[in-house]
């Protein structure tokens, strides 16, 4: 049985909508750097890019703040209980049009697999984006003086390619909802379309 549910409050939606457009913002200004495409001009993109870092990194401090005050950190907690189930749902049990084997609540709202998948992207991801690009910015406005730029400029771009490829899979699985919007609709609505199984 599908049933909506208000899942989402109002700042998680702004914040979730913010952040992929600062993403796909930075990914733009960012592989112009890069010299893949002109658009802005290079040393328009620099700024754009410099400025959109700096947005997502007051945007990330508002987040953490709100996880930590209304209690949501709690959503990232790892848990091992029916991972292995998860992830067989998602590997064939999906295709075969199977029920979902845990339950989305509003105080459960990520199972096993996408536990550790946002908590990685949180703390692994995330922070060296943040690190590698604050590093490249104090150096090339004389803030830290080092010898070569390169590794971190590999570091950012391997951070970059780990956050794309993060998202392009995120996007693909808000297809998988009852409805092929299901997902998307629930971020600018807040409620959520979820299975609920019969008791």
């Amino acid at each position: 049985m599908i049933k909506k549910i208000y899942m989402y409050k109002r700042f998680e939606r702004f914040w979730h909508w913010a952040q992929a457009l600062l993403i796909f913002f930075l990914a733009l200004t960012g592989f112009e750097v890069h010299g893949s495409y002109e658009i802005f001009g290079f040393k328009n993109a620099v700024v754009l890019h410099m400025y959109a870092g700096f947005m997502l990194i007051i945007l990330i401090a508002f987040a953490i703040f709100w996880h930590f005050t209304t209690g949501e950190w709690r959503q990232y907690i790892p848990k091992t209980d029916k991972l292995r189930d998860q992830v067989r749902f998602y590997l064939v049990g999906i295709f075969k049009n199977e029920s979902h084997p845990v339950e989305k609540t509003a105080e459960v709202k990520l199972n096993p697999l996408q536990r550790l998948t946002y908590l990685g992207y949180k703390i692994l991801i995330i922070p060296v984006m943040v690190t590698t690009g604050l590093v490249y910015y104090y150096v090339a406005h004389g803030g830290i003086h080092l010898q070569s730029v390169k590794w971190i400029a590999i570091l950012h771009t391997l951070g970059a390619f780990g956050l794309l490829s993060f998202t392009v899979i995120h996007v693909y699985m808000t297809t998988t909802g009852p409805r092929l919007t299901s997902h998307i609709k629930a971020m600018f609505t807040g409620y959520d379309e979820v299975e609920v199984k019969d008791k």
